[in-house]
């Protein structure tokens, strides 16, 4: 099932040699795109094609001023178009990345609500974990033993914090396990409760499609953030998106240029949403990109990505499941509801070795670690808490993890084998592969 093939080309680096420990150069396999995606030639064609026409925004009177900016507030109809956001009531505020978004809402929400309780999950990524620690009370909805997220837990603990819970802060889909939350549910039980939800959007936006607008007013998603460089658009660019009249209230914990109308020694007058929270000049070459990812992405059409991405996943769980010593976590069976990542180890290797060993002696990337997400990776792997403690003791000592494969639309099942193979070729050189890279 190779049917995005002929969308390959559009991927640079795809024919890519790279020298691997026999001093030999091959063409190199990327497996790690849920950590970032390679540039497309779309992206990097329209930054080439605005260049000669890139100036201020919002800021001058000229053809190419006044160019840009309309380049500029058009994207945010773009981004809303598609994430299925609504242009009269939501809002585009752009960022650098994922990171920052959850980072502001952090700020912005404590400004909105005297609610103190936010409820997040064992499986986020750090991003959606840390922010919320210094400002709220956090409590975490617990996973199941195979990873996915404990569903009871989140009904009981929403029904015991009844109307003190500001915020259901989830991932769309684990950067880990590559599970799927049920969001427009999850949506629906948060808001029954008084509570607005918030999506990390990273690993799900690129991979398939979504709508924060839903038949259902009560599964609609308040908050969406995520990041140009998981798209193939890699220019530092990321988007917070929500409703208008949220934003409207309080000030962005950023200001500077491009926020203000009339300053004085003594009063400030903010600009409107989104601009109070734009601080400083755009990065319009970020959001050409993006837009240009967005188009690309639409024209091979998400849904295709997705179950392109799938089949590939479920035929390397297969062929993994064949091979001895590898120990697969989440998702061991394949239809899933997941996206394209497969996270395991090998019985007696440490996953850097693992990593290692795909890289020098095959060129194939992969990631290895806890992926920014320790406290998942910790339950995953059941690490006993004395073992955690010496990590808080020593955190420079080797830690626990796992090697993480992940699929973007350009890879193919000949790449696939050659992962199989490679996996194959480690296990059998185990004790050679260790004194080597160990």
């Amino acid at each position: 099932m190779n049917h995005l093939i002929k969308y390959r080309h559009l991927v640079l680096g795809v024919d890519t040699k790279v020298p691997i420990s026999s001093n030999e150069y091959i063409h190199s396999i990327n497996f790690d795109n849920a950590a970032t995606t390679p540039p497309i030639k779309p992206v990097l064609d329209a930054i080439n094609n605005y260049s000669p026409w890139y100036a201020s925004i919002h800021r001058g009177t000229s053809f190419k001023s006044n160019l840009s900016s309309s380049l500029y507030d058009h994207s945010r109809e773009i981004v809303l178009d598609f994430v299925g956001g609504d242009l009269n009531d939501d809002t585009v505020i752009f960022v650098k990345n994922a990171t920052e978004a959850i980072n502001k809402l952090s700020y912005r929400l404590k400004q909105c609500t005297d609610k103190k309780i936010i409820l997040t999950s064992y499986m986020e990524h750090h991003s959606n974990d840390l922010p919320w620690r210094d400002k709220y009370i956090v409590k975490y909805i617990d996973i199941l033993e195979n990873g996915l997220l404990d569903i009871i837990d989140l009904r009981r603990q929403l029904e015991h914090h009844k109307n003190k819970v500001a915020l259901i802060a989830i991932t769309g889909a684990s950067n880990v396990t590559g599970f799927i939350n049920d969001i427009y549910d999850i949506a629906h039980l948060a808001h029954q409760y008084g509570a607005k939800i918030l999506v990390d959007g990273s690993q799900l936006v690129p991979h398939m499609p979504i709508a924060m607008k839903q038949k259902n007013p009560l599964k609609n998603i308040d908050f969406l953030v995520f990041s140009g460089h998981k798209m193939y658009a890699p220019f530092g660019v990321g988007a917070l998106i929500g409703p208008k009249s949220f934003f409207d209230v309080g000030s962005s914990e950023i200001v500077g240029g491009g926020t203000v109308k009339v300053v004085t020694p003594n009063k400030v007058l903010w600009e409107t949403t989104p601009l109070k929270d734009e601080a400083g000049t755009p990065n319009i070459m970020g959001i050409i990109a993006l837009t240009a990812s967005i188009r690309t992405l639409n024209r091979i059409n998400l849904q295709r990505i997705f179950e392109h991405e799938i089949y590939l996943t479920n035929y390397t769980l297969i062929q993994m499941k064949k091979l001895q010593d590898i120990i697969l976590y989440g998702a061991k069976n394949i239809n899933e509801n997941r996206v394209g990542i497969i996270s395991f180890n090998i019985t007696n290797m440490h996953h850097s070795i693992v990593a290692k060993a795909l890289a020098h002696e095959f060129g194939i990337s992969v990631r290895n670690g806890c992926f920014c997400a320790q406290p998942y990776v910790q339950k995953l792997l059941k690490i006993p808490s004395d073992i955690i403690q010496k990590s808080l003791n020593n955190p420079n000592i080797s830690h626990p993890g796992l090697v993480r494969i992940s699929f973007g639309f350009y890879n193919t099942l000949e790449e696939v084998d050659c992962l199989i193979a490679a996996l194959k070729n480690i296990v059998n050189h185990k004790t050679t592969l260790i004194k080597k890279y160990g």
